[in-house]
C-alpha cells in the first residue's frame, strides 16, 4: 500500500484510541492537539512540577485516565505527535496548522476529527463581569492550576458537569455556597429509563449529589436565574426557585454552563453535511454508525460528533479508525466492528436520558431582558438581536450575524451561537431549527499577527 497520511485532530480519549488502532494496523498517523499533553478536558494533565495523585485529579475515573495516558505514551514513538498545535483551517484536503508562531500546511488522505466539546452557555444578566467562569473553565483552574475561581462559589446551570464540578470543588476544600440547577426534578424522573442503560454512571451522579448534601451545600432544582450582581466583580446571584420564590445568594464567583456543545467548526470547514438534533437542540455533523462523514475520507469520533462521554469517545475513536482503514483497503473484521457498535448502544440510550434529565433551557432565552448581553465578544444584546429579526427581517442566524456581528468575535460563535439562535427564533416565532446555524469560517481561533509560514 502506498503511503497514506492520516491526520487525527485531538488527543483526548477518542483521538488516543483512534491512533492506537491505526498504529496496530501498521500506520503512522499525525496527531495534532492544542494541549501540551494528551487526555483532553476530561483527563487533562497537570502541569510539570505538580504532584497531585491521579485519585485527587480524576476521582472515580483515575484508572481510566491513567489507561488513556499510558496508551498514548506507548504510541509516541510510532506516531507523528504535534502538541500545542492548532488546526485553524481546512481546505481541499489540507490542514492549516499553527505551532507557536509558525504556520504550515499538511496534506492528508484521511481526517479523523476528535475535537471534543465546550461549555454551552445560556446568558444571564451580569454573566460578563469578572468572577464568572464557564464550568469547564472552573474545572481547568482546579485541575491544571490547583486553584479555585473564588472563595465563595455558586455553580449554576444544568447537566452532569454542574454537579461534578461542584463536587470536585467541595472535595478539594473550596467553599461551594450553592448549586442552582435549571432542570426540574420531574425531568430527572422522566429520564430514568434512559439513564438506567448505564447504572454505574447513574450511581456516580447520585453519589456526587448525596456527597454535596452531606457537605452542607445548598442545592436547588428547577430554578430560574435572574441576575448575577456586582459593581466591579461578582457579589451575589439572584434567582427564583421552582415555586417562584425569589432568592439572593452572596458569593464572589460563579461557574455557569448548561451541558456541552460539540466542537464542529472543523467539520464545517471540511464541508460535512449537518442535521439538527432535536434531542440536544444542536446542529451536528451527519455520520454513519462508524463515524464516516458525508465527505469521503473524513471521520468523526467522540464528543465532537455526539455528546456521549469519555467511555463512548474511546469506542468511537476505534470505530472511526476502523472505518478509515476499511476505506483504504485494510482488512477489518465484521466481528470487531459489531463488538464496538454493540458497546456504543447503551451509551446512546444513556445520552437520550441525560438530555431529558437536563434539558437545554431554551425558555430562558425568550425571557432575557433586552439589555442582557448575548455576544460578549462584539457586545451584542438580546434587544439588538430582536431588532435585527423584527425590524431588519433577518430570517436566520447568518443574516443576523451580517446585520449585528453576532458570532464575529474571538470565540467565533462558540459561546453566543446556541443562545443567539434561541433569541432569534423566539423573536421570529419559529422553531429554533428554522434559523439554522452559524457557518464556520477560518481561522476558527485567533492567530498572532507575528505568525510566519514554515520554510
Amino acid at each position: 500500500m502506498a503511503h497514506r497520511t492520516i491526520l487525527i485532530v485531538g488527543a483526548g480519549p477518542a483521538g488516543t484510541r483512534a491512533a492506537a488502532r491505526l498504529v496496530a494496523a501498521g500506520m503512522r498517523p499525525v496527531v495534532v492537539d492544542e494541549a501540551a499533553g494528551n487526555g483532553g478536558q476530561i483527563y487533562r494533565r497537570q502541569p510539570a512540577g505538580f504532584r497531585r495523585t491521579p485519585a485527587d485529579l480524576y476521582g472515580f475515573e483515575a484508572a481510566k485516565a491513567q489507561a488513556v495516558h499510558g496508551a498514548f505514551a506507548a504510541l509516541e514513538e510510532r506516531i507523528d505527535y504535534r502538541p500545542q498545535t492548532l488546526v485553524w483551517h481546512l481546505w481541499e484536503n489540507e490542514a492549516h496548522l499553527l505551532t507557536g508562531e509558525r504556520t504550515e500546511r499538511l496534506a492528508y488522505d484521511a481526517l479523523i476529527l476528535a475535537t471534543g466539546a465546550t461549555d454551552r452557555i445560556m446568558p444571564v444578566p451580569g454573566w460578563t463581569m469578572p468572577g464568572v467562569y464557564s464550568l469547564g473553565g472552573a474545572q481547568i483552574a482546579l485541575k491544571a492550576q490547583a486553584c479555585a475561581i473564588g472563595s465563595n462559589v455558586v455553580f449554576m446551570g444544568s447537566g452532569p458537569l454542574l454537579t461534578l464540578v461542584a463536587y470536585q470543588y467541595a472535595k478539594a476544600g473550596a467553599k461551594v455556597v450553592a448549586v442552582l440547577d435549571t432542570a426540574p426534578v420531574s425531568a430527572g424522573i422522566r429520564a430514568l429509563p434512559g439513564l438506567a442503560a448505564r447504572p454505574a454512571l447513574l450511581a456516580k451522579g447520585l453519589y456526587y449529589t448525596a456527597a454535596l448534601w452531606r457537605m452542607g451545600v445548598k442545592m436547588w432544582r428547577g430554578v430560574t436565574p435572574v441576575a448575577i450582581e456586582g459593581d466591579e466583580s461578582v457579589e451575589a446571584v439572584r434567582f427564583s426557585d421552582a415555586r417562584g420564590v425569589a432568592h439572593r445568594v452572596v458569593c464572589d464567583a460563579v461557574g455557569i454552563g448548561h451541558g456541552l456543545r460539540s466542537e464542529t467548526q472543523l467539520a464545517d470547514l471540511a464541508r460535512c453535511d449537518f442535521a439538527f438534533d432535536a434531542i440536544a437542540r444542536q446542529w451536528l455533523p451527519v455520520t454513519d454508525q462508524d463515524g464516516r462523514a458525508s465527505v469521503r475520507g473524513v471521520y468523526l469520533a467522540g464528543d465532537g460528533a455526539r455528546i456521549l462521554g469519555a467511555d463512548a469517545a474511546e469506542i468511537a475513536g476505534q470505530l472511526a479508525a476502523c472505518a478509515a482503514l476499511r476505506d483504504m483497503g485494510v482488512a477489518v473484521t465484521e466481528g470487531e466492528l459489531a463488538d464496538l457498535r454493540q458497546a456504543l448502544a447503551p451509551m446512546r440510550r444513556f445520552r437520550a436520558g441525560l438530555e431529558t434529565a437536563f434539558p437545554w433551557p431554551a425558555r430562558l432565552a425568550a425571557a432575557l431582558p433586552d439589555e442582557a448581553m448575548v455576544c460578549r465578544c462584539e457586545c451584542i444584546t438580546a434587544g439588538e438581536l430582536r431588532a435585527v429579526a423584527r425590524q431588519k427581517g433577518a430570517p436566520e442566524v447568518n443574516r443576523a450575524k451580517a446585520f449585528s456581528r453576532l458570532g464575529m468575535g474571538r470565540c467565533q460563535g462558540r459561546m453566543c451561537g446556541p443562545a443567539g439562535a434561541e433569541v432569534l427564533a423566539d423573536a421570529l416565532g419559529v422553531p429554533v431549527a428554522e434559523v439554522g446555524r452559524l457557518r464556520g469560517q477560518g481561522p476558527v481561533k485567533p492567530l498572532p499577527m507575528t505568525a510566519q509560514s514554515a520554510p
